[in-house]
């Protein structure tokens, strides 16, 4: 059984599982979002519940212009002391709709987030913000 703090962590027996609901109209590339310079690793944090109303709810707070670290204490089940920090990830390291999504986004900073919209995998729906690339 995958412990939480391992839910983003990709996992042959999770891969197959995962629901692909990151439904952007945009393919991933390897060239990246917006024009980006591809990268190998990102600096990602996130906010994982379990139940979509839950997340959604997080996002909102977001949008609305709280810290991405706050509501992630609040509301994530996952990191939440952390501020829903993960650390430096590395490509094929995160499950698929994870990692689709969180390559695709700018970095940004906790105060001022770019985030995806809810991304679901077999771990619950995810709300994603990159810090860095590298």
């Amino acid at each position: 059984m995958a412990k939480k703090s391992n839910a983003i962590n990709k996992d042959s027996s999770n891969k197959k599982k995962a629901a692909k609901s990151f439904d952007d109209t945009e393919e991933p590339s390897s060239k990246g979002k917006g024009g980006l310079k591809p990268a190998t690793a990102i600096n990602v944090r996130h906010i994982l519940c379990e139940k979509h109303s839950k997340a959604l709810e997080a996002l909102q707070k977001i949008k609305d212009g709280q810290s991405f670290s706050k509501v992630a204490q609040e509301y994530s089940e996952d990191k939440a002391k952390a501020g829903g920090s993960l650390g430096w990830m590395t490509r094929g390291s995160m499950v698929g709709p994870f990692q689709d999504a969180a390559f695709q986004l700018t970095p940004s900073t906790v105060d001022k987030p770019i985030t995806t919209e809810l991304v679901k995998t077999n771990f619950g729906y995810h709300v994603i913000m990159v810090e860095g690339r590298r």
